[in-house]
């Protein structure tokens, strides 16, 4: 045990979600007889979970400065069918349709933030109208019919690494990207490690940093091997490549930039944070405005993957987007939670449901087992804080997320002290 308190910072329970999604994989790896960790099956659950994922990026910076978004199904819906219908009507090119949806996407963000931001009517209200408004325009622009994209633009949503260098036998750029990420965490490791004992701060014992950079590499080699190794044609997917680089993006900016922590500043104590010179209604016009880019995102990632636009797209994206945000360690009441654990979220909902498709549950116990277990996460985390424990997940992220020291950067999102008063400190 106390092995385990050194490898994992002084507290196991911090990494129950990690935990729980490892047992999860090992529980229907032995039910489903081996199918759960083949290269198909899991080049297919992150194909077929990667716009909700991203869904969930953007919807935990959303539920951390306070607000909910409604909308992100049917804003998706509507930038997809409006895209497929672009490049039909107009002989778009594939890479022209993607801006003209991220603009769009842009402008219904910038729409809602406006009347959440400026007009002061809640995000509920303003998204709950959003995805009234944008599923009729969805099923009006698109005449409730079925838009088919070019192969081009499919490839968003369903292509994969090309086949580049020498016959391995494996596909050799998802080794390459493996390798580097792998060397990433390990120079990562090693930085911290020496910044740590540059400011005299305590680091854990050397035993204890090469056992975490082995499990943690390997995980990351494994899982290069299962994408390198599936079928002829397959490889790491595309939109698994931009959920990647998603992740480092809004990794790097809610944890180590200014707007970042007026996020979090925002979420924990809105008077607060005005007092100390942040501008909150910016920061709500910004988070709600990126929520839609990343939903017109998903929904072209969505339409590429399914060779067409249809009037159903998006129906319950948005619920699936708060459980996984909700499930990584979000707080209901705001100014709590991180990127990473939402994507961790997400993997446990997939890796679920995926599990018990294999299994050959049907869809209505699915949906409840579904929603027990966002029941019984929230409550558990909630639980924790009841106890003046900190948040699981927001524990777990802490180290990954936590900023360099210094005068700029004073405010820790997941820290025991409160909002305010880290304010306080700033100001």
């Amino acid at each position: 045990m106390n092995a385990l308190k050194k490898l994992f910072g002084g507290n196991t329970r911090q990494f129950g979600m990690i935990f729980a999604l490892v047992a999860l994989i090992i529980f229907f790896q032995i039910a489903t007889e081996g199918r759960t960790l083949t290269s198909g099956n899991v080049i297919n659950l992150f194909n077929g979970n990667s716009y909700i994922l991203i869904l969930a990026i953007g919807m935990v910076l959303v539920i951390i400065a306070g607000h909910i978004d409604l909308s992100v199904g049917s804003v998706a819906a509507f930038v997809g069918v409006t895209v497929a219908l672009a490049i039909r009507d107009w002989h778009l090119p594939w890479y022209a349709g993607v801006l003209l949806g991220l603009l769009l996407g842009a402008l219904i963000g910038a729409w809602q933030g406006w009347w959440t931001a400026y007009v002061g009517i809640p995000a509920f209200i303003v998204t709950l109208a959003g995805m009234l408004l944008f599923r009729g325009f969805n099923q009006f622009v698109g005449k409730s019919n079925t838009i088919p994209v070019p192969n081009d633009f499919q490839y968003l949503g369903s292509g994969y690494l090309p086949e580049w260098g020498p016959n391995t036998g494996y596909n050799n750029l998802t080794l390459l990207i493996g390798l580097a990420a792998a060397a990433f965490v390990v120079v990562s490791e090693i930085r911290s490690r020496a910044r740590a004992k540059a400011l005299g701060a305590e680091v854990p014992e050397m035993w204890v940093t090469v056992l975490k950079l082995v499990l943690v590499c390997g995980a990351i080699l494994y899982a290069t091997y299962l994408f390198a190794t599936g079928r002829p044609g397959t490889s790491f997917p595309i939109p698994g490549l931009i959920l990647a680089i998603l992740v480092l993006i809004y990794g790097f900016i809610s944890s180590r930039t200014i707007i970042g922590r007026h996020v979090y500043a925002v979420g924990g104590n809105r008077h607060a944070a005005e007092l100390s010179g942040v501008q909150s209604k910016k920061v709500n016009f910004l988070v709600m405005m990126n929520m839609s880019i990343l939903a017109g995102l998903a929904g072209m990632i969505f339409v590429g993957r399914s060779t067409a636009s249809g009037p159903f797209d998006g129906v319950g994206w948005e619920l699936d987007a708060i459980a996984a945000v909700f499930i990584g360690g979000a707080a209901v009441t705001g100014g709590v939670g991180t990127v990473i654990g939402s994507i961790i979220g997400g993997l446990v909902m997939a890796v679920l449901n995926n599990g018990l498709q294999l299994l050959g549950v049907g869809a209505d116990l699915t949906q409840i087992i579904k929603g027990l277990v966002l029941l019984i996460a929230v409550a558990f985390d909630v639980y924790n804080k009841s106890q003046g424990k900190r948040s699981i997940i927001g524990m777990l992220t802490r180290n990954m997320n936590r900023p360099t020291g210094g005068p700029s950067n004073p405010i820790q999102p997941d820290e025991t002290t409160s909002t305010k008063e880290a304010i306080a400190r700033e100001a």
